[in-house]
């Protein structure tokens, strides 16, 4: 006789259901790798809504020119190949014509930070060509794909990434998966990444909202404000030409900080070109010229141009496109 197998127990047969059921149930992957643990953070420590984080950088594209660009950086040529770049005959005219076409603005907030026009000028100049060209890319792909996919540098881009999800909506230019900037994930006329959003930027215009592509007086105030809080001198040099003697001491430079009184480089061998204070905090820079070697005293201004980009190039690019302007504009309209 054969005997009847007892009964399952009910429970056990529902955890064989559930066991069915999940098996017939796709597993649900994360787009890109590292997001699950990044929507985990923003959601707790903004209380967005995952589900919306999700949809946003399930959204984006990894972008392999994005990557192919970081690779090849302009800051990678020699002063004699950037310059060439940057002060060229149309961009210096384009910035006499902005500041002229701006200047009560300028002047206004130029006055109110301490900082010089000509410099705000020359930096939306220099990022964007006057808000002429402020980036094709999408932002959201451009961190993702450096945040997530570039190894060399993917924790500060993940910060980036991070802070972008995390910023309220009134600190961008519209909604977050429409906005273009550079291939580094940089927006606005004056190439602003979220951190520096966060920090720095400014609703001079006071509507309550930060714009930093379409508000010029955002625009301008969060230029002169970021300056400002990295240490800007009003009315401070920013660097002058220098001439080595024959016995002058070879430095070392590791960056662009003051490190010496102007008269210790004068001791070493180094003559300032123009008049200048001796106990002003400097450095030296040398840079490959067309005609061999520039050698450059630098000081706490140009210093503070290095916390906008660390390239000092780029800070000395900045420097004589914003002195042409002043040249072009005339003393008596560029405010100092």
């Amino acid at each position: 006789m054969t005997a009847t197998p007892a009964p399952r127990p009910a429970r056990f047969l529902a955890v064989l259901s559930l066991l069915w059921v999940a098996s017939l149930t796709p597993v649900l992957a994360a787009t890109h790798p590292g997001q699950a643990e990044l929507v985990r953070e923003v959601a707790r420590e903004t209380g967005k809504s995952p589900q919306a984080l999700n949809a946003l950088l399930d959204g984006a594209k990894m972008q392999q020119g994005i990557l192919d660009a970081i690779s090849r950086p302009a800051e990678g040529k020699p002063w004699k190949d950037y310059r060439p770049i940057f002060l060229t005959d149309k961009r210096i005219d384009d910035g006499v014509a902005f500041y002229r076409e701006h200047r009560a603005l300028l002047d206004q907030i130029g006055r109110q930070y301490g900082v010089a026009p000509q410099y705000i000028v020359a930096i939306v100049g220099v990022e964007t060509s006057y808000g002429g060209n402020t980036g094709k890319y999408k932002v959201l792909d451009a961190l993702v794909t450096l945040g997530l996919y570039y190894p060399p540098r993917a924790k500060f881009f993940r910060e980036q990434l991070k802070e972008l999800l995390s910023l309220p909506d009134n600190h961008l230019a519209g909604p977050l998966d429409t906005l273009t900037g550079s291939y580094a994930g940089a927006q606005g006329w004056g190439q602003f990444m979220p951190t520096s959003i966060r920090d720095f930027a400014v609703d001079a215009d006071q509507d309550g909202h930060i714009d930093l592509q379409n508000s010029l007086p955002d625009i301008f105030a969060s230029v002169a404000n970021y300056f400002v809080k990295h240490g800007w001198v009003t009315g401070g040099p920013v660097a002058a030409r220098a001439q080595p003697d024959a016995s002058a001491t070879p430095l070392t430079v590791t960056d662009t900080k003051p490190t010496w009184p102007l008269e210790q480089l004068e001791a070493w061998g180094y003559a300032p070109l123009q008049p200048l204070s001796p106990a002003e905090p400097s450095s030296l820079q040398t840079l490959e010229g067309p005609n061999g070697p520039e050698y450059w005293f630098t000081f706490q201004n140009f210093y503070v141009i290095t916390r906008y980009n660390r390239s000092p190039l780029y800070a000395m690019a900045v420097n004589q496109l914003a002195q042409a302007i002043e040249a072009g504009v005339g003393p008596a309209e560029a405010a100092r």
